[in-house]
């Protein structure tokens, strides 16, 4: 089971909000708008995506890595090593 499963009717809605976001941008080209309005509206949808992301982020590792840490093992170094380089995709984005 997922770690973010008690949360997703929420997680779905952000990426909706999300989705409405990016339908906004593409009416804004469409209709022509000012350069600048377009580019606030962008930095807004990618700080909602960033957002949506460090909490899956959390939930992950306060569920998955923390139950593979307890089992200890390979499984736990794997999770370990998976979470780090999610961090770090997150952080070159």
């Amino acid at each position: 089971m997922a770690g973010y499963s008690h949360d997703k009717q929420d997680h779905l809605k952000r990426l909706r909000r999300v989705e409405g976001q990016v339908r906004g941008l593409q009416r804004m080209v469409e209709e022509d708008k000012y350069c600048i309005d377009i580019l606030t509206q962008v930095s807004a949808a990618n700080r909602a995506l960033q957002s949506f992301a460090l909490s899956l982020l959390e939930e992950h590792m306060a569920h998955c890595v923390a139950d593979a840490t307890a089992k200890g093992g390979a499984e736990a170094e794997a999770k370990v090593k998976e979470a780090a380089d999610a961090i770090a995709r997150l952080v070159r984005s």
